[in-house]
This record gives structure tokens, sequence and C-alpha cells, in this order.
């Protein structure tokens, strides 16, 4: 027998594997160590060969000096991780509000399919129309919140002119698909809830939150533990919203360090900088990514 013949069940799962682990080490795992790499120079993000006014190279190797200046010189970046620290504390509020939310489409009420997709909506609007949206929302002068305010003799808030009041308005404005997709999460995670335990519960004398409590979300868990994940996540990724409702402003108050990053790159030709800015990122997202896979792991463990 030839060597294909004797491990042909072994070798074909890397052939059809291998397109796609290409794909991802060009795409993904490149780029990543090439940012790496770019954050310990001083580079325009363009010709890497000419010169700059000062005569110095445009491709300069300078070490960790894009890291020190970040964080000694910098207040912006400070700025931008402590908006990033509010991202990740109120996005959290939108699990428990689409649990909620998931718990009442769940119950057998009459056109509740129609209400069910009225729910879903939010989440396949591009996040562009949603940043527009909230953006009309928010103006003082002709947005339905003044009009709301003007309805209980308040006077019209200038919610992203604001520069303490900028930031909340666009988490506010992401909760319209986050609590969406955690709704959605919640809702497959129903369908697997056991009736068995549940019956077994209402014959103990639960009912109401302690079934909840004590039946209902510990077999939640998983689903809990993925819309905690991907929402912290998501917080940590934003742009979008920041990019269309303010771009960063007023005066850099709402800038979060994706957008930093962005800026920093491709507006202020320090692409070194923004890179260093990327991988600063990039490991406070590990963090999380890490902290996941060991749940995962954990709780396919315990349940075996």
């Amino acid at each position: 027998m030839s060597f294909w013949e004797r491990n042909q069940l072994k070798i074909a799962p890397f052939l059809f594997l291998a397109p796609a682990i290409l794909i991802f080490l060009v795409y993904v795992i490149y780029p990543i160590f090439d940012s790496i790499w770019v954050s310990f120079h001083e580079w325009n993000g363009m010709d890497k060969s000419g010169t700059r006014a000062n005569g110095k190279p445009n491709w300069e190797f300078v070490g960790f000096k894009n890291y020190i200046t970040l964080f000694t010189d910098d207040d912006e970046f400070y700025v931008s991780l402590f908006n990033n620290v509010r991202w990740l504390i109120f996005s959290l509020l939108a699990v428990p509000i689409g649990l909620a939310l998931a718990l009442f489409v769940n119950q057998r009420i009459l056109g509740i399919r129609y209400i069910k997709s009225l729910f879903y909506f939010p989440f396949v609007i591009n996040a562009v129309v949603i940043g527009v949206i909230f953006t009309w929302f928010y103006n003082p002068k002709y947005g339905a919140l003044s009009l709301v305010l003007g309805f209980f003799g308040l006077d019209p808030i200038p919610m992203l002119a604001d520069e303490s009041l900028a930031t909340y308005g666009i988490i506010i404005a992401s909760f319209f698909p986050g609590i969406a997709y955690t709704m959605i999460l919640y809702i497959t995670g129903l369908t697997g809830v056991s009736r068995e335990m549940i019956e077994a519960g209402r014959i103990d004398g639960a009912s109401g939150f302690t079934m909840l409590w004590h039946i209902v979300l510990p077999q939640l868990r998983p689903a809990t533990l993925i819309a905690i994940v991907v929402t912290l996540v998501g917080a940590l990724r934003a742009f979008d919203l920041i990019a269309v409702m303010t771009a960063g402003g007023p005066w850099g108050s709402s800038e979060v360090l994706a957008y930093k990053m962005y800026q920093e790159a491709l507006f202020n030709f320090r692409m070194g900088y923004g890179a260093a800015i990327a991988t600063i990122l990039f490991l406070i997202m590990d963090i999380y990514i890490a902290w996941f896979l060991y749940r995962l792991f954990k709780n396919e463990r315990s349940e075996k």
C-alpha cells in the first residue's frame, strides 16, 4: 500500500482545513504580529524609504518610545481608556434587559411572533443607520427627545454636544442592537430549559422569582456567559457609532481606544503610534477572551 492509502483518513481533514487555515494566517495572524512590529517604529504610513522634514527616515525603529509616550505624555489616551471602561460597565445593562425581554416574548400570548420580530429588527439594522437615527433623536431643536422633555416642561438637553453626556448618549444608542442580540441568545437558551425541572419546582412550591433564580437561570448559564463576553468585546471594539454620532467630540471627550487608534494612524500620520494603541487594545481584549475560554472549559468539565 502507498503512503496515501495508509494515511488517507488522517491526512484528509488537514487538506480540507488547509485553505481556511491559510486565509486565517494571512488575514488575521500576520496582521496582528505586523501591527505589533509597526508599534516599535515611527512611520507615517506611506513610503518607508523616504525621509521626514527633520531629516529622519520615515521608517525608524524607536523601541518602546510609542508606548512610553502613550502612558506618560498623552492625556487623551487616558480619556479614551476611561471611556472604554464606561462602555464596559454600562453596556452590561443590555444583558439583564435582554433576559427580561426574552422571558416576555417567550410567553404564549396572541400575536407574540409579531412582537418577537419587532424586537429582533434592531439587530439587523446597520450600525451607521442606528447612529444617524439617534443623532436625529438627540437633536436639541428638532429631535424626539427634546419634544418629550418639552412635554414635561423641561429644557432640551444637547446630549451629543455636552462633554459629560456625549459618551452616555452613544452607549444608550448601542443598547438598541445590543439588547436585541442578548434577547436572541436567551430565547435560544430558553428552548433548552428542562420542562421536567420546572414541573418539579412547581411541585415543590417554587414560582416567580424563586423559579427564575434557582431553576431557569442556572440552565441559562452558557447563554449568559456568551452574552457577557460578546457584550464586553463589543464595548471594547466600539467605533462605528462614535464615528457617526460625534467623531470623537466634543473636544475628544467621547473617544475610545479604537477611534483614537484610527485618528492617530490615518489622520495624524502616526502609524506606529496608532499601532501601539491597537496593541494595548488587543491585549485588553485577550484578557476577556482568555477568561471566556477558561470559563467555557470549566463548565464543560463540570458537566462531565
